[in-house]
């Protein structure tokens, strides 16, 4: 039975069930009011006749033999208009007395019971014209509340099945989309959507949904992609290998060391493109040790500044580094931060012309909620990238210039590796370009974090 079934009958059930209390509570207080109905005027009567057949009881010794040959004037003052049956205790009809006939008396009279020294022992159900009357109304308004009540009943129960109904289903038609979409996924069609109509629990369910859609869809493009570039990246320097020893096993002769240099170069390169993939999954894995401690972050950045100034001077590129935090002491891994900045500064060593120059700028900033943050800004006046590419920038394998080689360009895996080692220092990493007028990249690291587990 799906939710909506189940969700029907409970409301259902529950409708039923508060309509039958609802009639039932009703038609007691109505029948408890209407008892308390009754002809004041009829009362010393009543009592006459109770002492009258209560007297005749005990004369008679604790029995009513004979009580049928009572005359009818000895009971009644007004035979013609009254009527009474008289019932011993087991409620069996001893005698009738007046001329109004008995089923009148039985559905219009009022029962009284008979007592004699605290002991019940008889009834009698007694008629006039004015019991006649209060009955008559008592009966009259009991069967048309009970009728209004049956009615009322029968028409509020299926008013509401029909709104249990329809809620049900309105309630539970985001979830037979939800369904649906998941179906579709369960097929292979990531990235599948559903409507958000509401603001409540379901439409906070299905915006998490889609979110979980695109990134399933985003994460089997990557997948998809990093297959695909991992046989790309491998293809090529396996293909240069088997070429380079095809031809030496051609020539016969004896292989000189210098003709093994090009073959060791693209090993090398096979060896770092497996190392990188093998410490980028880690760290998107969150497996990858970090040993954080407190570091003076300028020091570093000095130090990763004199491994890159030869290559900078070779390349006509000057470097500079401008500290504008009052503390640069963060708790950092060196190691792995280090490898972040030095992938940043070689990138822009690369990409900066002859004449250009980068800057390294420290900064202190704070975030919407008033955190501060360490910013490590590192400014070159290189070529810039487009907008489009920007988006991309992180992914793996992922090159703005299409065109660069492997060997001049890199692999487009450091730009991946340094934003997973950035996000294990919860800070963050992006890049801002035009262009030709160059390109910046934003590294904010957190002045205090938690220990790490």
């Amino acid at each position: 039975m799906n939710v909506s079934r189940k969700l029907f009958w409970a409301m259902a059930a529950f409708i039923v069930v508060m309509s039958l209390t609802f009639m039932l509570i009703t038609n007691a207080v109505v029948r408890g009011l209407l008892g308390e109905l009754t002809p004041s005027s009829d009362q010393e009567q009543i009592s006459a006749l109770s002492r009258t057949l209560t007297e005749y009881y005990d004369r008679h010794g604790g029995s009513w033999n004979g009580v049928e040959k009572l005359a009818p004037g000895d009971l009644l003052e007004e035979v013609q208009d009254s009527g009474l049956i008289l019932y011993d205790v087991h409620d069996r009809k001893l005698a009738i007395f007046g001329s109004v006939a008995e089923p009148m008396i039985r559905g219009l009279g009022v029962e009284y019971r008979i007592e004699t020294n605290g002991r019940d022992v008889g009834s009698f159900r007694y008629y006039d014209p004015e019991i006649s009357v209060i009955s008559k109304v008592k009966l009259g308004i009991s069967h048309g509340v009970g009728f209004l009540l049956i009615v009322s009943a029968v028409v509020f129960i299926v008013d509401a099945l029909l709104a249990a109904y329809w809620i049900s289903r309105r309630l539970t038609s985001p979830l037979r989309r939800l369904v649906s979409a998941i179906e579709q996924i369960k097929e292979g069609r990531h990235g599948v959507q559903v409507p958000v109509t509401t603001k409540d629990e379901y439409g906070e369910v299905a915006s998490a949904f889609n979110r979980m859609s695109l990134q399933l869809g985003r994460a089997e493009d990557a997948r998809r992609n990093l297959v695909a570039d991992v046989a790309h990246e491998l293809r090529t320097p396996l293909s240069i290998m088997r070429g380079k020893m095809d031809m030496l096993q051609q020539q016969g002769e004896a292989i000189e060391p210098e003709q093994l240099l090009p073959l060791q170069d693209e090993l090398i390169r096979l060896t770092r493109l497996v190392d990188d993939l093998h410490q980028l999954s880690l760290a998107e894995a969150g497996k990858l040790s970090f040993e954080f401690s407190r570091t003076d972050v300028r020091a570093l950045l000095e130090q990763t500044l004199e491994r890159l100034l030869p290559r900078a001077q070779d390349a006509g590129i000057a470097m500079t580094l401008v500290s504008q935090a009052g503390s640069t002491m963060i708790p950092v891994d060196s190691g792995r931060i280090t490898q972040v900045f030095l992938n940043l500064l070689t990138n822009a060593v690369r990409h900066t012309p002859h004449g250009g120059s980068i800057q390294v700028i420290l900064s202190e900033v704070q975030d919407a909620h008033g955190r501060p943050w360490l910013e490590i800004a590192v400014k070159d006046t290189g070529t810039g990238i487009a907008p489009e590419h920007l988006p991309n920038l992180f992914d793996r394998f992922y090159r703005a210039d299409a065109s660069r080689s492997r060997h001049s360009g890199g692999m487009g895996l450091g730009l991946a590796i340094a934003k997973e080692f950035v996000a294990a220092h919860q800070g963050t990493i992006e890049a801002e370009s035009s262009p030709g007028e160059g390109t910046t990249f934003r590294v904010r690291l957190p002045y205090s974090r938690e220990e790490q587990a």
